[in-house]
């Protein structure tokens, strides 16, 4: 009698850099859930308590916080720049397969470009 093959799972097979990016886009959509809802409740704190507003600035000024807000701030873009990419397959472009390994390419290095861009503008103006 034959072995019977192994269930399947992500290890066995290599997802193509389409699929990876729908993943992340799904991520990134709850980190910018979690951001939205924390931002929220900074507005909050602003409005009804001094104190507790001044608690969670110190807390963003920490090194995790600020690393929070930019990883909140890349999630932006890169969801942004797949967003774009969706508008496009809405009106029937780039469905071809060169055209959408290409634009895998393009997305990540362009939500890495805005993020620097921000960087660079956010050095600048402080």
């Amino acid at each position: 009698m034959r072995q019977r093959p192994l269930s399947p799972h992500l290890q066995a097979y290599r997802l193509p850099g389409t699929a990876l990016l729908s993943i992340s886009h799904r991520i990134s959509g709850v980190v910018l859930t979690v951001g939205t809802v924390l931002g929220s409740v900074l507005l909050l704190a602003l409005a009804f308590d001094q104190n507790a507003f001044e608690q969670l600035r110190d807390a963003i000024a920490t090194p995790i916080g600020r690393g929070a807000l930019w990883l909140w701030l890349y999630a932006f873009l890169f969801h942004l720049c797949h967003g774009v990419r969706h508008l496009l397959w809405d009106i029937g472009w780039g469905f071809e397969r060169e055209r959408m390994q290409r634009y895998v390419i393009l997305e990540l290095v362009g939500s890495v470009l805005l993020l620097f861009v921000v960087f660079v503008t956010s050095q600048i103006l402080t």
